[in-house]
C-alpha cells in the first residue's frame, strides 16, 4: 500500500460561480515534491438517477449541454441542496426533470469523474415504483422525456446523442442488476 503524500499547502488560485481551482503542494514518500492543480467540489454533492418506469423502461431526458454545445440524451441529475440527503435530492430531481417521484430509491455507486484533477463525486441511484409527481425546476426550457428500453441499451451506446459517461455507466449497472435478478 502506498503512503499518501504530505500536503504542505493548498490555496485557491482561480474561482468562478461554479468552479474553484486549487494548487496543492505535495511531498511524496520518496521525497519528490510537486504542485498539482485540481477542481475543488462546491456544494453538497450530486445525484444522477435511473428512473425505471417498468423493469425494462428507463426515462432519459434530452436537454441542452453547454459543454458539448448540443442536445444530449442522459439521465436526470443535479446537485444536492444544503440540508438535503441524496435520496431526497434524487426524488426532487426526477420530479423536476421527468415528472415522476419514486417510492423506492437506492444507491448504486458513488463515482468520480476525473480523480486525477477533480474532487467531485456523483451518487448514482436507481428509482423504482414511480408515481406521477411534477415539481418546478430551474431548467431554462422544458425538458423532453425519452423512454428507452434497457434491452436496447446497445443502440443507445452506438448513438451519437448519448455521450455522458456517468449515465452510460449507471444504465449498464441497472441492466446487469436486472439480469442477475432475473436469473
Amino acid at each position: 500500500m502506498n503512503t499518501l503524500p504530505i500536503i504542505h499547502r493548498a490555496k485557491i488560485v482561480a474561482s468562478s460561480r461554479l468552479f474553484q481551482v486549487e494548487e496543492v503542494y505535495l511531498e511524496f514518500s520518496n521525497g519528490e515534491q510537486r504542485v498539482y492543480e485540481r477542481l475543488v467540489s462546491r456544494g453538497h454533492g450530486a445525484v444522477l438517477v435511473v428512473p425505471m418506469l417498468d423493469a425494462d423502461t428507463v426515462l432519459l431526458i434530452r436537454e441542452y449541454c453547454a459543454g458539448t454545445g448540443r442536445y444530449e440524451l442522459a439521465l436526470p441529475k443535479g446537485k444536492v441542496e444544503q440540508g438535503e440527503d441524496m435520496i431526497a435530492a434524487a426524488n426532487r430531481e426526477i420530479m423536476e426533470e421527468v415528472g415522476y417521484g419514486a417510492h423506492d430509491i437506492r444507491l448504486l455507486k458513488s463515482v468520480s469523474l476525473s480523480p486525477g484533477y477533480m474532487s467531485h463525486h456523483t451518487n448514482l441511484l436507481v428509482a423504482r415504483d414511480l408515481y406521477p409527481a411534477r415539481s418546478e425546476g430551474d431548467e431554462p426550457e422544458p425538458i423532453e422525456v425519452v423512454p428507452w428500453k434497457l434491452s436496447a441499451l446497445d443502440q443507445l451506446l452506438a448513438s451519437e446523442e448519448c455521450t455522458e459517461g456517468r449515465s452510460l455507466l449507471a444504465l449498464f449497472m441497472v441492466r446487469d442488476q436486472n439480469r442477475a435478478f432475473d436469473s
